[in-house]
């Protein structure tokens, strides 16, 4: 795996960063090489190649180039791809992933653009209801559906498969497109499983497919609340189904008509793989690392994916040193600062070139905490921002951006929403975003009033881009006590005494990166953001953070336990064993590090193999 993600991460594969203009982004029409015009001879000659091309992939066994297909489909708009982006969370990844394969994106404007599509993929991200409604508003429901219906060549994903369907349970009740009969409703939590449905799952394939014939047996990543599931009446468009508390269908097919319910762009070499296969004929040195690598996947793989791993996150704390360079930094129970006379912010290396190699080395996730955002304006923090947009050039697992989020009004006393302020970390490449200190006023209030006010910063953002792109970061320190109902948090037994013999601790959360405690424990905190809207909790640990001893599992293991969300294990991580740990004892979905792998003292490679010898399903290609 190694070897075909670092080509494919290689930044001389990468293209310009396209505009942060999510729906509306105008490229610009392709300019052809005039040496394609040489001769009418020649123009015959190119178009025998690709002939040849589609008839057969070996085009080198042949001894025709690449640039002359690519110059000849420049010609007839083989190369050119219609995206269909609706404004809602992050599609940059998709056109970044296009890009990469060598084809160009060209945007829906209007909807004859939608008809006059020779290939139309349709990214959906978000909630159902602001879907359809967008789409309705533009007057895109019926060039879309007569699109599909007349069999042309479609590809869904996620909520671009959902929105096929007659309709979805969501928000009480919301009609789709109707082309597959069935209604998507929410996995049932009563079953003990996480919801949001966020990782690296399996897929059973049920008929033959072109674009599924490369992904042999590996993980693809899913992020959703919702799902469709088979019926005798839909059964004829499963391709693919995936286990989570029952099967669910995660790709759809019919002609050339085909969805999937997971990412792609986020499923590293095999997401990129399943994009190469449908857009067509390799044009890139990319592209054709990606195949090498799905054909020694069919013998190098140990273990077929089968059920959702746990995840392995790295994560970046992202701060302005002194001389005001973006660097990553780790900090030991968060002080960042060196601990000599300078008192210099720790600097352990470049944000965008660490999270490249992260996603080389295997990373499930990579993580992004902006920890001094609090203090600033985050639409003013362009190279936080213009991170995000690098790194999705040539990073195709999720990234989560967090630090500042929250309603701001600038120097002008112009108003932004704390929406609006996500809006931007998304067109720049985010694919979910991390609130902290504002989520603790914001459930210390809903558990005072009792009452959702629809104005915090994790209900506007999980109302249109839905739970899985709200994930809330708690900072709690732990408070030893040696009776319960000492406090009215609830408190966990430890499995170490406190320094005086304490049995048991609440854990109080922080603000202001860990300087301000607040009336509230982890345990409430939890509860509330939950009931809030948010879709997964990253859960730090002042006291363990930068220590090296493990996770703290007494903590883990109370707030897992209390919400039938995603819980991020982080903070303390020293070894491989600390991963296996915490999964075995707690319900943990995911586990977080960032010190042992920036300094490169495990590879998070070791760590995927230990887990996998500790019988942890986890995602080892």
């Amino acid at each position: 795996m190694a070897t075909t993600l670092q080509r494919i991460g290689q930044p001389s594969f990468s293209s310009q960063s396209p505009s942060c203009s999510s729906s509306s982004q105008e490229l610009g029409a392709a300019h052809l090489s005039s040496s394609c015009y040489h001769s009418q001879g020649l123009r015959r000659s190119l178009s025998r190649a690709a002939d040849s091309f589609r008839a057969d992939k070996s085009l080198r066994a042949r001894g025709i180039s690449r640039q002359a297909v690519a110059c000849e489909a420049s010609l007839d708009g083989l190369d050119e791809v219609t995206l269909l982006d609706y404004g809602a969370g992050n599609v940059r990844s998709v056109r970044n992933a296009i890009k990469l394969l060598g084809y160009k994106v060209r945007d829906v404007e209007k909807p004859s653009d939608i008809l006059d599509a020779r290939k139309l993929i349709f990214p959906g991200v978000g909630a159902y209801a602001s879907a359809m409604e967008v789409l309705r508003r533009k007057d895109l429901i019926a060039p879309v559906k007569e699109y599909v219906q007349s069999g042309r060549s479609f590809l869904g994903i996620c909520l671009g498969l959902q929105l096929l369907f007659d309709g979805s349970e969501e928000n009480d009740g919301v009609e789709g497109l109707g082309i597959i009969p069935g209604t998507v409703a929410k996995f049932d939590t009563a079953l003990g499983l996480p919801v949001p449905h966020i990782g690296w799952n399996g897929l059973s394939q049920k008929q033959e497919s072109a674009i599924l014939a490369g992904v042999n047996g590996r993980h693809a990543y899913f992020v959703h609340s919702y799902r469709a599931v088979e019926t005798p009446e839909n059964r004829d468009w499963v391709l693919a189904t995936s286990e989570y508390g029952g099967e669910f269908v995660s790709a759809v097919k019919k002609g050339e008509v085909e969805a999937v319910q997971f990412h792609p762009e986020k499923s590293g070499a095999v997401g990129l793989d399943i994009l190469r296969r449908y857009l067509g004929p390799n044009r890139s040195a990319a592209a054709e690392d990606v195949e090498r690598q799905a054909e020694a996947a069919k013998t190098a793989l140990r273990k077929p994916a089968h059920a959702l791993a746990k995840r392995v996150i790295a994560c970046l704390d992202v701060r302005a040193n002194d001389n005001g360079d973006l660097v990553v930094t780790k900090g030991d129970s968060y002080d960042v600062r060196e601990k000599t006379d300078s008192r210099e912010v720790r600097n352990l290396g470049k944000p965008v070139e660490l999270a490249g190699r992260y996603f080389k080395e295997g990373a499930d996730e990579v993580t992004f905490l902006n920890i001094t955002g609090f203090r600033d304006f985050p639409l003013a923090d362009m190279p936080m921002l213009e991170v995000l947009q690098r790194t999705s050039e040539n990073v195709f697992v999720p990234l989560t951006v967090g630090g500042g989020i929250r309603d701001f009004t600038d120097s002008n006393g112009k108003h932004y929403s704390s929406l609006e302020v996500a809006a931007e970390y998304f067109r720049s490449g985010a694919d979910k975003i991390s609130i902290g200190s504002d989520a603790v006023t914001a459930a210390e209030e809903y558990l005072k009033t009792g009452k959702k006010t629809g104005k915090t910063a994790i209900e506007q953002i999980s109302y249109v881009y839905g739970a899985q792109a709200v994930v809330v970061s708690i900072d709690p320190r732990r408070v030893y006590v040696r009776d319960p109902n000492e406090v009215p948090y609830k408190t966990t037994k430890l499995r170490k005494l406190g320094p005086n013999g304490e049995e048991y601790a609440w854990y109080q959360c922080t603000v202001k990166g860990g300087r301000e405690g607040r009336p509230i424990g982890a345990y409430e905190l939890a509860q509330a953001v939950e009931a809030l809207g948010a879709g997964e909790i990253l859960l730090n640990c002042i006291d363990e953070d930068g220590q090296g001893a493990g996770f703290d599992t007494d903590l883990v293991k109370l707030v897992s336990d209390a919400v039938s969300i995603p819980v991020i294990a982080s903070s303390g991580a020293g070894c491989p064993e600390h991963f296996s740990e915490v999964f075995h004892k707690t319900r943990a979905a995911a586990a977080l590090a960032a010190g042992i792998f920036h300094r490169e003292e495990v590879p998070i490679r070791a760590v995927k193999e230990h887990l996998a010898e500790a019988q942890v399903e986890t995602r080892l290609l």
